[in-house]
């Protein structure tokens, strides 16, 4: 079975390539256009499509596993909304009272048991 490495490919495009003043919709025509430029194959005298040159025969592999596609849908912050993401889950993990460990509601500001401010 031969497939398409298109994370190697995206990873090249990405690390070569300015994406300045560009929309989705550019950056993906210009990367299709990219995969079709005509590349020499390395030690033969003929050229094939770029998309060509990320074709792999998985058949003889023993880790199929590193070809399957990244299917996790959860959000994972990175880069500067971090620090944004990390504040909001701890408001939404602190839900004890500071002084009597009483179970609080979402969005408390005082606790009922003790009557301590939050």
């Amino acid at each position: 079975m031969e497939i398409f490495n298109g994370r190697a490919a995206t990873e090249e495009y990405m690390s070569t390539h300015s994406l300045t003043f560009s929309t989705p919709e550019m950056t993906l025509k210009k990367f299709v256009l990219w995969l079709g430029d005509q590349v020499n194959v390395p030690g033969k005298s003929k050229t094939v499509p770029r998309l060509m040159t990320y074709i792999k025969d998985v058949n003889n592999q023993s880790n199929k596993d590193d070809y399957l596609p990244d299917t996790d849908d959860s959000f994972k912050p990175s880069g500067a909304v971090t620090d944004m993401f990390k504040d909001l889950t701890q408001v939404a993990s602190g839900n004890i009272c500071h002084n009597c460990n009483h179970a609080l509601k979402i969005g408390s500001k005082f606790c009922p048991k003790c009557g301590s401010k939050q």
